[in-house]
């Protein structure tokens, strides 16, 4: 089993931090831990269910898949993964390997799209094999799922976010939006 370490991920994400370089970069700045992060694949694959519905595509559609390993003191602690439909951003720079500099979000909106809105959902589960392999998770730990889908101004269905945390190794802050603050 990893060592202990305990990263924040904040919800909903805020804005400066979403369009920052890395949003784990950006989370992890101040938290006390040495933040790093590992490309692991870019490239086509099948969507799942859950990200097919937040794309808009059958299931098994062939979608583009960003995948990245997040460290915090050289300890795994998230994998992220962002997807795109084909259709949309195939053959495009976010296609290329490697991180997109700026940033993803500039990335994307160097295509046009300016973000409309977001969602996002937690899913406390036991992790899946690969997960459990590659977040060095022991036995009995469990994962949090956290899919965030955003949509541009027209609806489009533009980014969806994977990120499976390692439960034990987060806690997730909840902010009240200024002036919704209703019971």
């Amino acid at each position: 089993m990893a060592s202990r370490v305990v990263v924040r991920r904040s919800l909903p994400t805020e804005p400066a931090v979403r369009g920052s370089a890395s949003l784990f970069l950006a989370e992890t700045e101040g938290q006390g831990v040495r933040a790093d992060r590992r490309m692991l694949y870019v490239g086509e694959e099948p969507a799942s269910e859950r990200v097919a519905s937040a794309l808009r595509v059958a299931p098994g559609t062939p979608v583009l898949a960003r995948r990245k390993l997040l460290l915090a003191d050289d300890v795994p602690v998230r994998v992220a993964t962002s997807f795109f439909r084909l259709d949309v951003f195939g053959g495009t720079p976010l296609a290329e390997p490697g991180f997109i500099r700026p940033s993803l979000q500039a990335g994307i909106e160097a295509l046009g799209h300016r973000f409309g809105r977001a969602e996002e959902y937690l899913v406390a589960r036991p992790p899946e094999s690969a997960e459990a392999e590659v977040l060095a998770l022991g036995e009995g730990e469990w994962v949090v799922q956290v899919l965030r889908a955003s949509y541009d101004t027209e609806d489009t269905p533009v980014h969806v976010l994977e990120t499976i945390c390692a439960a034990t190794r987060h806690v997730f802050p909840i902010r009240q939006v200024t002036g919704a603050d209703e019971f």
